[in-house]
């Protein structure tokens, strides 16, 4: 297993003894559990960064990465909501968001990639900040709701956003990039480099399509990671 894919795997160790922390309440106990979901939230940015720069990509770190990001995700937004510190509805529309483009992801991986957006940035820092701000024992009401309102509407628009470029790309015809010309047989697509955010990606082959926007860390073409 390389550094990339053990990154991963701690994000998900991470996880259980996250919830752990948050469930237990008081200031220590929320305090630690924030500087656990800090370094778990890290090590998406690194696993990314490695798997890309030092060419650590592999299939199951293609797998694994987005399993551990929703995971992280999903059990903080879950727990609030248990907690009764979040409502239900905004932990359903942000993951059913999520769990959408992860399926999205897998339907057209076989076509190509989708390179990483602003917008799927803005997204995963808006909500790595509303977790973070709901975690911390503080009385900042107005500045949690405001960071987590930002994070649900941003999080929508990259949503339908993703849904049209992935659509997009099953439609291409092979060898392609879509929403373009005609290229050479066999040309291949290329996207941006994009320095952080989710994930990092192999190179797309022959007859294989790339479209702007949000793509995993395991999937960006050429270049850093990226959030769908």
């Amino acid at each position: 297993m390389n550094v990339a894919n053990a990154l991963t795997v701690l994000r998900l160790a991470l996880v259980p003894v996250f919830i752990g922390l948050l469930v237990a309440g008081g200031p220590g106990s929320r305090a630690a559990a924030f500087v656990a979901f800090a370094v778990a939230s890290v090590t998406d940015l690194l696993d990314g960064e490695l798997a890309r720069r030092r060419n650590l990509i592999t299939d199951f770190g293609k797998i694994a990465d987005p399993i551990a990001d929703k995971a992280l995700t999903g059990s903080a937004l879950v727990t609030l909501s248990i907690l009764g510190e979040l409502p239900w509805w905004v932990t359903v529309v942000i993951l059913v968001r999520e769990l959408a483009v992860t399926a999205l992801r897998f339907w057209v991986i076989r076509r190509g990639v989708i390179a990483a957006s602003r917008g799927g940035k803005l997204k995963t820092l808006l909500q790595v900040i509303a977790i973070s701000l709901y975690i911390l024992p503080w009385r900042i009401w107005l500045e949690r709701q405001l960071f987590m309102g930002a994070a649900v509407v941003v999080t929508v628009i990259t949503g339908i956003d993703y849904t049209v470029r992935a659509v997009r790309l099953h439609r291409a015809v092979p060898g392609q990039p879509a929403g373009t010309g005609s290229g050479p047989p066999g040309s291949q697509g290329t996207g941006p480099d994009s320095a952080t955010g989710d994930s990092a990606a192999s190179e797309p082959g022959a007859g294989e399509a790339t479209v702007r926007g949000d793509v995993p860390r395991t999937a960006d073409p050429g270049g850093g990671g990226g959030h769908p």
